[in-house]
Protein backbone atom coordinates (compact mmCIF):
# COMPACT_ATOMS: atom_id res chain seq x y z
CA UNK A 1 0.00 0.00 0.00
CA UNK A 2 2.93 2.52 0.98
CA UNK A 3 4.52 1.78 -2.93
CA UNK A 4 1.48 2.58 -4.44
CA UNK A 5 0.92 5.80 -2.58
CA UNK A 6 4.27 6.63 -3.32
CA UNK A 7 3.78 6.06 -6.65
CA UNK A 8 0.70 8.14 -6.82
CA UNK A 9 2.70 10.93 -5.20
CA UNK A 10 5.53 11.13 -7.25
CA UNK A 11 3.08 11.00 -10.58
CA UNK A 12 0.74 13.33 -8.98
CA UNK A 13 4.27 15.69 -9.19
CA UNK A 14 5.24 15.01 -12.65
CA UNK A 15 1.98 15.78 -14.21
CA UNK A 16 2.13 18.94 -12.44
CA UNK A 17 5.65 19.86 -13.38
CA UNK A 18 4.33 18.52 -16.95
CA UNK A 19 1.48 20.72 -16.90
CA UNK A 20 3.05 23.74 -15.06
CA UNK A 21 2.84 27.21 -16.67
CA UNK A 22 6.17 29.40 -18.01
CA UNK A 23 6.66 31.95 -15.36
CA UNK A 24 6.53 34.95 -17.61
CA UNK A 25 8.92 36.89 -14.85
CA UNK A 26 11.81 34.29 -15.26
CA UNK A 27 11.64 35.32 -19.22
CA UNK A 28 12.45 38.81 -18.61
CA UNK A 29 16.00 39.51 -19.16
CA UNK A 30 16.60 43.35 -18.21
CA UNK A 31 17.96 43.71 -22.21
CA UNK A 32 17.13 47.42 -23.22
CA UNK A 33 18.14 47.21 -26.55
CA UNK A 34 15.15 44.06 -26.88
CA UNK A 35 13.16 44.96 -24.51
CA UNK A 36 10.92 42.05 -22.94
CA UNK A 37 6.99 42.68 -24.80
CA UNK A 38 3.61 40.78 -24.23
CA UNK A 39 0.30 40.17 -26.20
CA UNK A 40 -2.81 38.93 -24.69
CA UNK A 41 -6.48 38.51 -25.55
CA UNK A 42 -9.26 36.50 -24.38
CA UNK A 43 -11.74 34.40 -26.52
CA UNK A 44 -14.77 32.89 -25.54
CA UNK A 45 -13.83 33.08 -21.71
CA UNK A 46 -10.22 31.89 -22.24
CA UNK A 47 -6.64 33.65 -22.59
CA UNK A 48 -3.46 33.52 -24.46
CA UNK A 49 -0.38 35.49 -24.49
CA UNK A 50 2.99 35.35 -25.86
CA UNK A 51 6.01 36.42 -24.29
CA UNK A 52 8.78 37.71 -26.45
CA UNK A 53 11.52 40.26 -26.66
CA UNK A 54 11.08 43.30 -29.09
CA UNK A 55 14.62 44.13 -30.97
CA UNK A 56 14.73 47.32 -33.42
CA UNK A 57 16.31 47.67 -36.67
CA UNK A 58 18.84 49.95 -35.77
CA UNK A 59 19.76 50.65 -39.24
CA UNK A 60 20.58 46.83 -40.10
CA UNK A 61 18.95 44.74 -43.11
CA UNK A 62 16.57 42.44 -41.36
CA UNK A 63 14.72 40.38 -43.78
CA UNK A 64 15.53 39.61 -47.57
CA UNK A 65 18.27 38.05 -49.05
CA UNK A 66 21.69 36.32 -48.09
CA UNK A 67 23.53 39.73 -46.59
CA UNK A 68 20.73 40.06 -43.89
CA UNK A 69 20.61 39.73 -40.49
CA UNK A 70 17.93 37.18 -40.56
CA UNK A 71 18.90 34.96 -43.92
CA UNK A 72 16.58 33.57 -46.36
CA UNK A 73 15.57 29.41 -46.03
CA UNK A 74 16.98 29.84 -42.19
CA UNK A 75 14.57 29.81 -39.17
CA UNK A 76 14.33 32.86 -36.50
CA UNK A 77 12.93 32.78 -32.76
CA UNK A 78 10.79 35.20 -33.49
CA UNK A 79 12.25 37.91 -30.74
CA UNK A 80 15.13 38.12 -29.46
CA UNK A 81 16.69 36.65 -26.17
CA UNK A 82 15.01 33.74 -24.51
CA UNK A 83 12.21 31.89 -26.88
CA UNK A 84 9.54 33.26 -27.52
CA UNK A 85 6.35 31.54 -26.13
CA UNK A 86 2.85 31.04 -26.23
CA UNK A 87 0.15 30.06 -23.51
CA UNK A 88 -2.96 28.98 -24.77
CA UNK A 89 -5.95 28.00 -21.76
CA UNK A 90 -7.74 26.28 -24.80
CA UNK A 91 -7.60 23.93 -27.41
CA UNK A 92 -6.46 26.00 -30.51
CA UNK A 93 -6.93 25.08 -34.86
CA UNK A 94 -4.33 27.00 -36.01
CA UNK A 95 -4.16 27.74 -39.45
CA UNK A 96 -5.26 23.52 -39.84
CA UNK A 97 -2.75 22.86 -36.90
CA UNK A 98 -4.21 21.36 -33.46
CA UNK A 99 -2.49 22.93 -30.49
CA UNK A 100 -3.62 21.65 -27.20
CA UNK A 101 -4.35 24.40 -24.51
CA UNK A 102 0.03 24.19 -22.69
CA UNK A 103 2.34 26.41 -23.40
CA UNK A 104 5.15 26.50 -26.68
CA UNK A 105 7.62 28.17 -27.75
CA UNK A 106 7.27 29.58 -31.41
CA UNK A 107 10.13 30.18 -34.51
CA UNK A 108 9.59 31.04 -37.60
CA UNK A 109 10.92 29.36 -40.86
CA UNK A 110 11.70 32.30 -43.78
CA UNK A 111 11.76 30.47 -46.74
CA UNK A 112 12.28 33.68 -49.50
CA UNK A 113 9.47 36.04 -47.79
CA UNK A 114 6.56 32.61 -47.38
CA UNK A 115 7.26 32.01 -43.78
CA UNK A 116 6.14 29.35 -41.74
CA UNK A 117 5.05 29.49 -38.13
CA UNK A 118 7.24 26.54 -35.81
CA UNK A 119 5.09 25.81 -32.50
CA UNK A 120 7.89 23.39 -30.50
CA UNK A 121 7.29 21.89 -27.41
CA UNK A 122 10.51 22.58 -25.58
CA UNK A 123 10.15 25.05 -23.27
CA UNK A 124 13.63 24.26 -21.12
CA UNK A 125 17.17 23.83 -21.73
CA UNK A 126 18.65 20.68 -22.60
CA UNK A 127 19.50 20.20 -18.89
CA UNK A 128 16.41 21.58 -18.23
CA UNK A 129 17.70 24.58 -15.35
CA UNK A 130 16.50 27.45 -17.32
CA UNK A 131 13.77 28.88 -20.16
CA UNK A 132 15.18 27.77 -23.60
CA UNK A 133 17.01 30.53 -25.30
CA UNK A 134 16.40 31.50 -28.54
CA UNK A 135 19.89 31.03 -30.33
CA UNK A 136 22.38 28.15 -30.03
CA UNK A 137 25.52 29.81 -28.59
CA UNK A 138 28.11 27.92 -30.12
CA UNK A 139 27.12 28.43 -33.79
CA UNK A 140 24.48 30.95 -33.36
CA UNK A 141 21.87 28.73 -35.14
CA UNK A 142 17.85 28.42 -33.31
CA UNK A 143 17.75 26.50 -30.73
CA UNK A 144 14.60 24.81 -32.40
CA UNK A 145 14.39 21.06 -32.37
CA UNK A 146 12.50 20.02 -35.45
CA UNK A 147 11.75 16.71 -33.40
CA UNK A 148 9.81 18.61 -31.05
CA UNK A 149 7.54 20.57 -33.52
CA UNK A 150 4.22 20.54 -32.60
CA UNK A 151 3.93 21.50 -36.49
CA UNK A 152 4.38 24.69 -39.02
CA UNK A 153 1.87 26.34 -40.56
CA UNK A 154 1.89 29.13 -43.16
CA UNK A 155 1.46 32.66 -42.28
CA UNK A 156 -0.17 35.35 -44.65
CA UNK A 157 2.82 37.67 -45.69
CA UNK A 158 2.54 41.31 -46.08
CA UNK A 159 3.98 45.26 -45.67
CA UNK A 160 3.75 47.50 -43.75
CA UNK A 161 2.68 51.45 -44.58
CA UNK A 162 6.42 52.10 -43.17
CA UNK A 163 9.26 50.52 -41.64
CA UNK A 164 7.81 49.19 -38.24
CA UNK A 165 11.36 50.09 -36.33
CA UNK A 166 10.98 47.41 -33.49
CA UNK A 167 9.13 43.99 -33.49
CA UNK A 168 5.61 43.85 -33.13
CA UNK A 169 3.60 40.57 -32.17
CA UNK A 170 -0.19 41.13 -31.84
CA UNK A 171 -2.74 38.53 -30.75
CA UNK A 172 -6.14 39.52 -31.59
CA UNK A 173 -9.70 38.71 -31.43
CA UNK A 174 -11.49 38.70 -35.01
CA UNK A 175 -14.83 37.55 -33.61
CA UNK A 176 -17.28 34.56 -33.66
CA UNK A 177 -14.06 32.47 -31.27
CA UNK A 178 -11.64 33.50 -33.79
CA UNK A 179 -8.39 35.09 -33.76
CA UNK A 180 -5.16 35.92 -35.31
CA UNK A 181 -1.41 36.09 -34.49
CA UNK A 182 0.44 39.19 -36.30
CA UNK A 183 4.14 40.18 -36.53
CA UNK A 184 5.54 42.99 -37.51
CA UNK A 185 8.93 44.31 -38.53
CA UNK A 186 10.75 45.99 -40.62
CA UNK A 187 9.87 45.83 -43.91
CA UNK A 188 7.53 42.94 -43.70
CA UNK A 189 4.21 41.64 -41.50
CA UNK A 190 3.03 37.72 -40.88
CA UNK A 191 -0.54 36.87 -40.17
CA UNK A 192 -2.18 33.37 -39.20
CA UNK A 193 -5.09 32.72 -37.98
CA UNK A 194 -6.52 30.45 -34.74
CA UNK A 195 -9.79 29.05 -34.02
CA UNK A 196 -10.34 28.42 -30.15
CA UNK A 197 -12.19 25.43 -29.31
Amino acid sequence: MKRILMCAVVLGGLLGVGLAQVDKEKLKTGNKKSPNAETSVTINGKGLWIAYHAPSVGGRKIFGGQDTLQKDDTVWRLGADYATVLHTDADLNLNGLAVPKGDYTLYVALDKGQWQLIVNKQLMNAAGTRNQWGINMTDGGTTEDPAKDLGRVAMTMGKPPALVETLKITLSDTGGGKGKIDAAWENLTASVPFTVK
